[in-house]
């Protein structure tokens, strides 16, 4: 990736249609694939309850001792739309925690990120606000609810920045009740060594 003398704004609002799902269940160390292929299922039943005309492609891996680190297991899974726009769930298992429960999770988070209607997930939300604060023009975002991440971004990005951030409810007819648009007049900073 290049240096560049101005950052451009950002424009993510429209998310498009879902047109795949996949994603990777893992264990390490002393689990059997067996626990990767119980939250690869779950995660698949789960997300088939409301999305029934794709199919979801959920890899099990078993992680080389070589490359991992002791015991383990986790699951992320990734929607991908029309408009290139990627959102997630994840979920790690923990000793006690049924296998089941942990591709759930996973699923529901993803989900909930697919219903809101945003093209930006939850984790995503507060990594753009910098950019957005930087930027040469007016950036706007679609997201779901706002995380508290998110709200203490924009409060550091305003400060130090001077930049100015409005979060508003979605007008969009297409968007869920949590639906949010955060815009931002970016202060269009130089990079003054290019």
């Amino acid at each position: 990736m290049s240096p560049v003398k101005q950052l451009n704004p950002i424009n993510l609002t429209d998310r498009g249609t879902v047109t795949k799902i996949h994603g990777r269940a893992f264990v390490a160390g002393a689990l059997p694939i067996k626990v990767a292929k119980e939250m690869a299922s779950a995660a698949v039943k789960c997300i088939r309850k409301e999305i029934r005309d794709l199919y979801v492609n959920i890899q099990t891996v078993r992680e080389p001792d070589n490359e991992a680190f002791g015991t383990g297991s986790g699951i992320i899974i990734v929607a991908e739309t029309s408009t290139g726009c990627l959102l997630a769930g994840s979920s790690l298992g923990k000793r006690g925690k049924n296998a089941d429960k942990v591709g759930i999770e996973a699923a529901e988070m993803l989900l909930g990120n697919l219903r809101h209607g945003g093209a930006v997930d939850d984790y995503l939300q507060d990594q753009l606000i910098i950019f957005m604060a930087l930027a040469n023009g007016k950036s706007r975002i679609k997201t779901g609810p706002i995380t508290l991440h998110t709200e203490t971004a924009i409060h550091f990005a305003e400060l130090l920045t001077k930049a100015k951030f409005t979060v508003a409810k979605s007008e969009d007819e297409e968007s869920s009740k949590e639906a949010h648009i955060i815009e931002c007049q970016g202060i269009g900073l130089l990079n003054t060594n290019l």
